[in-house]
């Protein structure tokens, strides 16, 4: 199946930048045709991509989004037949809204084909300037994405930075953000995150999954009995696991005196760019045995640390583990358990 790639930005965010890395890495290897669509007379970053073999069609004369529709829609089906690519990658002018490129992408109707991610490049530093005075355009681009990649993050104020964050989880709740900078990624990594295959909720889906006894927090029980009430205010008789028993999801017999499982166990997830020490995760996740942020059974995610750390950390009840390792797009942290204080829980680990 033909996969296209639609890789947009304001003038100036990236753009080109991000497809030389996912060339030379993630998309190695690929038959890849890349289009142009530059806003004036002149392509002027088609001569590195000639060299790396791949082919170019550039359309010099206009953007997509106006005069270009129709000869767009054009090339892209002479491109198909021409060259039968593994992948198209789109690189519209930085003028035009995303929306209509999309459009114009779908009105081709190549055949065997699907959209395989739609990401906006968005220059952290420049995030409020560019909202004021091309607030349509701009807005649209992030609003259309499934995916917004931060650039130019390296260095950058921390107030900067949670602007545009905030800009654009207010424009786009749904969209994978992208916040780390570029060199500490490999394209993998940043290609997993445009295509949606690197997610806060795939994470939580993951965690919940895990074979969690929501009774005592430990792991892969198959059969065992409590005669003691946990701190979800239930008391349990007997407590089997079929099969697998993911904190409260796909449990065979599961006994809550008339309580479905679904009612008593929650999850709570949040991204967030905040720098992290490890003695503070340590200090965070201790302080979870309290119970003053409900009954927590099982905590884990990525946070960024200082300097170039990641800081990766798994929970469960009086069981604490912090390490370091690799890099992320952005930090994730999952919990779950039961009364969960969504409140109190964002406070302890300072993201709103």
């Amino acid at each position: 199946m033909l996969k296209i790639d639609i890789i947009s930005g304001f003038l100036g965010a990236g753009k080109t930048t991000l497809i030389k890395k996912l060339l030379s890495s993630a998309l190695k290897g690929q038959k890849i045709v890349l289009i142009e669509n530059e806003f004036g007379d002149i392509g002027i970053d088609g001569g590195f991509l000639k060299e790396a073999g791949i082919q170019i069609n550039e359309m010099n004369s206009g953007c997509i989004c106006c005069s270009l529709v129709g000869d767009f829609k054009k090339a892209l089906n002479k491109v198909y037949e021409e060259y039968a690519p593994d992948r198209i990658i789109i690189e519209p002018s930085g003028v035009g809204k995303l929306s209509d490129v999309l459009k114009a992408v779908l009105s081709a109707e190549l055949p065997d084909s699907e959209i395989s991610s739609l990401t906006a490049v968005v220059d952290a530093k420049k995030c409020k300037t560019y909202l004021k005075n091309f607030g349509e355009f701009y807005k649209n681009q992030i609003q259309e994405a499934k995916c917004v990649v931060l650039s130019h993050t390296t260095g950058i104020e921390a107030d900067k930075l949670e602007f545009c964050i905030d800009t654009v989880k207010e424009l786009n709740p749904q969209a994978v953000i992208v916040t780390t900078e570029w060199d500490k990624l490999d394209g993998a990594k940043l290609f997993d995150a445009m295509t949606n295959d690197s997610t806060l909720l795939k994470q939580m889906k993951a965690l919940e999954e895990e074979e969690v006894c929501p009774v005592c927090g430990g792991h892969h029980h198959h059969e065992h009995k409590h005669d003691e009430e946990c701190g979800c205010g239930h008391h349990h008789h007997e407590h089997k696991h079929d099969e697998e028993c993911g904190c409260g999801h796909h449990h065979h017999e599961h006994h809550h005196h008339g309580h479905d499982a679904d009612e008593v166990f929650t999850s709570w997830g949040k991204e967030t760019a905040n720098v992290y020490t490890q003695e503070k995760v340590k200090s965070i996740l201790s302080a979870l045995d309290s119970g003053e942020y409900g009954t927590i059974l099982r905590a884990k995610g990525i946070v960024r640390g200082e300097g170039d750390e990641w800081i990766h950390f798994d929970y469960v009840p009086e069981e604490v583990d912090v390490r370091l390792g690799s890099s992320e797009v952005i930090g994730r942290i999952c919990v779950i358990g039961c009364k969960i204080d969504e409140a109190k829980l964002a406070k302890l680990f300072g993201v709103k």
